[in-house]
């Protein structure tokens, strides 16, 4: 949740045994000074909290060059050449710092190239613990070289790299075409580490220059020895935003680096932004920034920073497909410009029939303030390419419990046990279907974590007991902010050990959040993060069971009384500055809670984790969430493009609160939502303290009956999740996925971004127009067919299809040559239709072909990793045979579940129908629709895990 203030959330006054009457006295006043001053708007965000390029110093120094000539050049004559790398020294001619240049060829065709100064004062920070290893490389050879560049193999069919020497700039070509070229627009720019002038020492060897980089397109002339006293208000050295100030004892350390794509219009990633699917152009406006920030109900359609950032940009058109992953996890701005922004529709085509030779190319520039360049540039060339080559680099998706797909029924708060165990009932008494129940910072003694209240939750083993009765589960939230209290258990401990973030006088580093004044552990700390780990054991995190699950909020971290409601950057971790690491503290944050979780099992047991910040490689540790967004309709709208994001760049458990966590949404829009979220990976409704209850049953009979429908809709389709979970967590293909993924050609698909994929065989296109009477569904795939999976109907792709609505509507579609797996008996939660049957889809292309996967494991172990404990079946009809074929002969894991029914759309009516399995044939009841085209198999009774073939003869 937001840092908003509420009369029954005031962080509680007293924070040591130590404080005197006056001191509580005065520490109240802080606290309402400090929520009133941030947070004093309660219905949208205030832009003064958040900083915009201009006032964020060394994004205003760098975006003031304008692209021209680099003033860098190539030092050919120290290029070495080794197995795995070439290095190459870079100089800026205008102030003679040497930069080291490092070109790698890795291995799934992607280039990674670093630039770091040659000989630094000292170290500057590089990125760790993001790539899963260190990336295999593969030979680099040198095709020819002259005074002016270099031209090396990347080993695929005609792919060189090309490296230009003065000005200094790098090309990658597929035969005649250029693929990407960096710094073509010599916006390279790396301000080096030096000494302020009135200090002395100095490292031996070092290079320090006291010209500022950011004068590299000055004339050389220009230059003068009182430059940087001439500079001090540009914030080299110190800059205050607001009331805060921030120290620079490193000074100035930004980089920045452009990337051009010919032919390229269309850009997607950098999440989080609520923002469309495809980039917008910045020409005018602010970058898109990517800071970690805890933005109170954040604004809508534009490029400002929220809780999380991924560095990641993927280039798409109907050529190919590439990726640029920007690895560097300090404040970051990208900016985005293209020579067909603004043009029209009309306009394209004039320069089409005018002969207009202008190719279209889209340009991008990162910015970053401090650390090294470290580029990941992924060649693909299809999207599923791209996705492997990312996730080469910093993983899958984790594999998660099956139950953690189902429905999450959360709140800030559920007032106590008994009101848990009311609402428990209230899903069975109204035969709504959940699997997690949630709870919010108020069930803490005092909002002191891994602790319970011990007058509303009194007995939490009790309360988990009985929930696990019922085969449920329950999150309960655990926040990396902890209260300064000497009587603190976790507290206590963290200052024995020393783990708490610095400030820059090393001190212990304290802030306010929601129990009051705040120490933040530093977990860049492996040591922390153990020690972190160890506290949900079950010894140690007092009235845990093992279905008590973890939600990590206020990760980026937020500080009330900070800048930006955030970390100072001059606060320290270790020998790091803040700055360095800012927008990795979420992913530690999670990574140590997903191990706590494990460990707890003795590593037998899935981790199922929630995280509001993130950075690169969170898909390994669990689920993110857009945040504390609003009950309008254009939030339920944004929640799309959002999900679709982030799946792009490895985060395929993505979903938004749904409801809305601010305000109260109408009926519509609340059925509306659990209509939308029942289809999107991470699927929880979540609502603020002050809003009205909301649980699916308090709207009347007939607007419970639409969220039961939305919500049965959702567990009937686990067994489909389930596999593209697995199949995410094997191949980094994103589960919920825009539509030009699988139809990369297609230019119509480029911005749709209000209706997508689920897998490669579910299209959704969700109602979210208040009073809506129909939607327009792009259905894509010339000579394809899709199926409504609510009627049958066939209709054919590559057209607009215009659909009648009611409040009941959800429009999807069944890609025919798809086949489904369904459990269409619905029970109270995942767990208990573990054993139940399936109902087999089959949508018939026009070719009378289709095919499908089924994944069956126990649900929450790693047996199926660790003990090939697992079964995974090829569904196949082909010639009119129906088959399953086993994709794992040596996994073993058995399964009650069997074939109940089958649907075969778009078939002919059979004479017969058999079924052959271990040598028998066995005729097979069924019933055919002639006007629908529907063929139904009725208990055919296979088991699910065995090889069978049905004959229709």
């Amino acid at each position: 949740m937001s840092a908003v203030f509420e009369r029954n959330a005031l962080p509680a006054m007293q924070t040591s045994h130590c404080h005197t009457p006056l001191n509580n006295y005065r520490m109240g006043l802080l606290s309402v000074f400090f929520v009133c001053l941030f947070f004093s708007s309660a219905f949208a965000v205030d832009r003064g909290n958040f900083k915009t390029c201009d006032q964020s110093a060394f994004c205003k120094r760098q975006r003031a060059f304008k692209p021209g000539q680099s003033p860098y050049r190539a030092l050919l004559e120290t290029l070495e050449l080794s197995d795995s790398r070439l290095t190459l020294q870079l100089i800026n001619d205008n102030n003679k710092v040497h930069l080291l240049l490092e070109l790698y060829r890795l291995q799934g065709n992607m280039t990674r190239v670093k630039i770091n100064e040659l000989k630094p004062l000292k170290p500057r920070f590089e990125v760790p613990d993001v790539l899963i290893a260190e990336p295999p490389t593969e030979p680099l050879s040198v095709l020819s070289k002259d005074d002016n560049g270099v031209v090396l193999s990347l080993g695929a069919e005609s792919q060189r790299l090309i490296v230009s020497a003065r000005p200094f700039r790098l090309d990658i070509m597929e035969g005649p075409e250029v693929l990407l070229s960096l710094n073509s627009r010599g916006l390279l720019a790396f301000e080096h580490l030096r000494l302020r002038k009135d200090t002395q020492a100095q490292p031996e060897g070092a290079e320090v220059k006291e010209s500022v980089d950011g004068d590299q397109q000055q004339d050389e002339g220009k230059k003068d020895e009182d430059e940087e006293s001439n500079k001090e208000e540009d914030g080299l050295w110190e800059e205050t935003f607001k009331s805060h100030t921030d120290t620079k004892p490193n000074g100035p350390t930004s980089i920045s680096l452009d990337f051009s794509l010919p032919g390229v219009e269309h850009v997607y990633g950098i999440p989080e932004h609520a923002d469309d699917l495809k980039l917008k152009t910045t020409d005018g406006g602010d970058p898109y920034r990517l800071y970690n920030l805890d933005v109170f109900q954040y604004e809508l359609y534009n490029p400002m920073a929220l809780y999380g950032s991924i560095p990641v940009m993927l280039a798409h058109n109907t050529q190919r497909t590439m990726g640029i992953f920007w690895l560097n996890a300090a404040e970051t701005w990208v900016d985005i410009s293209s020579n067909t922004a603004g043009k029209t529709v009309f306009g394209k085509m004039l320069d089409f029939v005018q002969g207009s030779s202008e190719k279209p190319q889209t340009d991008v520039r990162w910015i970053s303030e401090s650390g090294i360049i470290d580029v990941f540039i992924m060649l693909g060339p299809k999207p599923s390419d791209v996705f492997s080559q990312y996730a080469s680099l910093t993983g899958t998706q984790s594999f998660p419990p099956l139950a953690s797909l189902g429905y999450h029924q959360c709140r800030w708060n559920y007032n106590d046990q008994e009101d848990v165990k009311s609402v428990d009932q209230g899903f069975d008494q109204h035969d709504i279907p959940y699997d997690f129940i949630w709870l919010d910072i108020e069930h803490a003694d005092g909002k002191r974590y891994f602790t319970w209240d011990p007058h509303k939750f009194s007995q939490p083993k009790e309360m988990l007991q009985g929930l696990m009765d019922k085969k449920r589960k329950m999150v309960a939230i655990v926040d990396p902010h902890i209260k300064v209290d000497s009587g603190y258990k976790i507290h206590n401990e963290i200052t024995s050990k020393d783990f708490y973030v610095k400030n820059k006088d090393g001190g212990n580093y304290e802030g306010w959040c929601w129990p009051g004044n705040s120490g933040y552990p530093d977990f860049t700390n492996p040591e922390m993060r153990a020690w972190w780990a160890s506290m949900f054991a079950y010894d140690q995190y007092e009235g845990s069971m093992e279905n008590l699950f973890t939600w990590n909020d206020m990760n980026e971290p937020s500080v009330f009384n900070g800048p930006e409601v955030t970390m100072h950057k001059d606060a320290l971790h270790g020998k790091w500055e803040h700055r360095d690491i800012h927008n990795m503290y979420g992913l530690y944050v999670q990574m140590a809670t997903a191990e706590g979780q494990i460990q707890r099992s003795g590593g037998a047991e899935r981790p199922f984790v929630l995280t509001r910040a993130f950075f690169a490689g969170s898909q390994r540790f669990g689920a993110v969430w857009t945040g504390d967004n609003a009950a309008e309709w254009d939030h339920l709208k944004i929640s799309i493009p959002m999900c679709l994001s982030l799946g792009l760049v490895g985060v395929s458990f993505c979903g938004a609160d749904v409801g809305g966590f601010f305000k109260n949404p109408s009926t519509e829009l609340l059925v509306r939502w659990y209509q939308t979220g029942a289809y999107q990976p991470f699927f929880r409704a979540h609502a603020h303290l002050d809003t009205t209850r909301r649980e699916p049953w308090l709207f009347g009979p007939e607007n419970t009956a639409l969220i039961r429908e939305a919500v049965r809709q959702r567990y009937a389709l686990l067994p489909y999740w389930y596999q593209l979970f697995f199949q995410a967590y094997r191949t980094g293909m994103p589960v919920m996925r825009p539509l030009w993924v699988d139809y990369p050609k297609d230019t119509a698909t480029f911005t749709i971004d209000d209706e997508f994929l689920i897998g490669s065989d579910l299209l959704v296109h969700p109602v979210t127009e208040e009073g809506s009477r129909g939607v327009t569904a792009y259905l894509p795939g010339a000579g394809e067919v899709w199926y409504d999976v609510h009627t049958f109907q066939k209709h054919n792709g590559a057209q607009n299809l215009y659909i009648p609505v009611t409040l009941s509507s959800i429009p999807v579609f069944q890609r025919g040559g798809s086949i489904i797996p369904r459990k269409d008996r619905v029970r109270r939660s995942s767990a208990c239709m573990e054993n139940d049957p399936y109902t087999l889809y089959v949508a018939l292309s026009p070719k009378k072909f289709a095919e499908g996967k089924l994944y069956i494991d126990d649900g929450h172990s790693f047996n199926y990793d660790t003990k090939k404990e697992f079964i995974h079946r090829s569904l196949t009809f082909a010639n009119n045979a129906l088959t399953s074929s086993n994709l794992c002969p040596d996994c073993n894991f058995l399964t009650s579940s069997w074939i109940e029914k089958v649907l075969i759309l778009g078939a002919s009516k059979p004479s017969k129908v058999v079924l052959k399995m271990n040598g028998k044939e066995t005729p097979v009841d069924f019933e055919f629709d002639s006007s629908m085209s529907v063929l139904t198999l009725r208990k055919p009774g296979m088991n699910a895990g065995d090889d069978w073939t049905l004959l229709l003869q």
